[in-house]
This record gives structure tokens, C-alpha cells and sequence, in this order.
């Protein structure tokens, strides 16, 4: 995977800061969305991000993913 693939939401991820579910628990799988940044380094510094692929779904919703939660979309 690499910035600008297109990805779905293959596993259930529960989240609290959806735009039009705040402060509920919502499960986004099955959502699609585009790779804004893959977390590998933080200052300069390497590091072992838990969720470290940032995913952009709407202008006003991001998540980050472990790659086994997101799959590509031909």
C-alpha cells in the first residue's frame, strides 16, 4: 500500500469521532476512502506506530488503520 490507494474497510472498526456520530459508537466497515500517510517516522526519528496508515474518507473524517483492517480497491 501507498499514499493515494484507494482502500475499503474489510474488518469492523468501531469509532467515536464520525462527523455525523459524535460521540456514539460507529462501525465503519465496508467505507472507502483514499491513503493520506503511512506513519514511519515521527521528527525525523523512526518509530513503531500502532495504527500507523491515516486514511481521509470525507473532507471531515480521518481514521488510522493496521494494514490487516484495510484492504485495496481495484
Amino acid at each position: 500500500m501507498k499514499i493515494g490507494d484507494r482502500i475499503r474497510v474489510k474488518q469492523s472498526v468501531i469509532v467515536y469521532h464520525h462527523p455525523q456520530h459524535k460521540g456514539e459508537a460507529f462501525d465503519i466497515k465496508g467505507l472507502e476512502g483514499e491513503i493520506v500517510a503511512i506513519i514511519h517516522e515521527w521528527q525525523g526519528r523512526p518509530v513503531s506506530a500502532n495504527l500507523p496508515i491515516q486514511v481521509k474518507f470525507d473532507k471531515k473524517f480521518k481514521a488510522h488503520f493496521r494494514e490487516n483492517e484495510v484492504e485495496l480497491v481495484e
